[in-house]
């Protein structure tokens, strides 16, 4: 099947479509969501051009979803649906997600998805987490935690790298409960590196933010 993947720029996506490639499935593009006052993506903040370099590295086309900054679930489904139809007359006909084992995200995404003629696919799903990191770091994953939530997660990981960092108990290793985010500069499904460097670290609407800036 035509597949687009969901792509968040972090490392559950990037294996997602690593396994996706490993099953032979045609996925034809990346999707992302985009906040559109800052030009960056959704929650994990990654400028666009980074977004960009993940695209091309995947030899991929991206999509984004130009999204409001706030932005209420009844516009987000809006763009959502405008972006499903375009997918569809594009004659894609699955859209593949890098979730793990959240019921109601998943519930939703079906949801979003039922009688568009786009199958949902979970590529990863019900995977043990703490197996599944340290196969991801085995196979070259590298990431940035680029967002950190200082109610689940010391901030002094943002900016961490995945592979590194060492997770404390109590916290998923892989971040699905919205402990941290993660930008993926190398991967099993990348033709080459992001080129990265951390910028400054800052604290926005309850949330800890590692910038990173493209290096040319």
């Amino acid at each position: 099947m035509r597949t687009l993947m969901s792509w968040s720029s972090g490392k559950d996506s990037a294996w997602a479509l690593h396994v996706l490639r490993q099953q032979g499935v045609d996925v034809v593009g990346l999707v992302t969501t985009v906040n559109e006052t800052h030009d960056r993506v959704a929650m994990h903040a990654v400028r666009r051009q980074l977004l960009q370099a993940q695209a091309d590295a995947a030899g991929l086309p991206l999509k984004t979803i130009e999204l409001p900054h706030p932005c209420s679930n009844e516009v987000y489904e809006q763009r959502m649906a405008a972006a499903i139809q375009e997918a569809r007359e594009d004659g894609v006909e699955a859209m593949a997600f890098g979730d793990l084992y959240l019921e109601d995200v998943r519930a939703y995404r079906v949801r979003l998805l039922e009688g568009t003629g786009i199958a949902p696919l979970f590529p990863i799903w019900g995977l043990e987490t703490a197996a599944l990191a340290e196969e991801m770091v085995g196979a070259g994953v590298k990431a940035v935690v680029t967002c950190v939530d200082p109610e689940q997660l010391d901030p002094a990981f943002v900016g961490a790298a995945f592979e590194d960092m060492g997770v404390p108990e109590g916290v998923d290793p892989c971040g699905e409960g919205g402990e941290f985010h993660t930008f993926v500069w190398d991967a099993p499904c990348f033709s080459e590196p992001v080129a990265m460097k951390r910028g400054e670290i800052v604290e926005r609407d309850g949330f800890w933010f590692a910038d990173l800036v493209p290096v040319e």
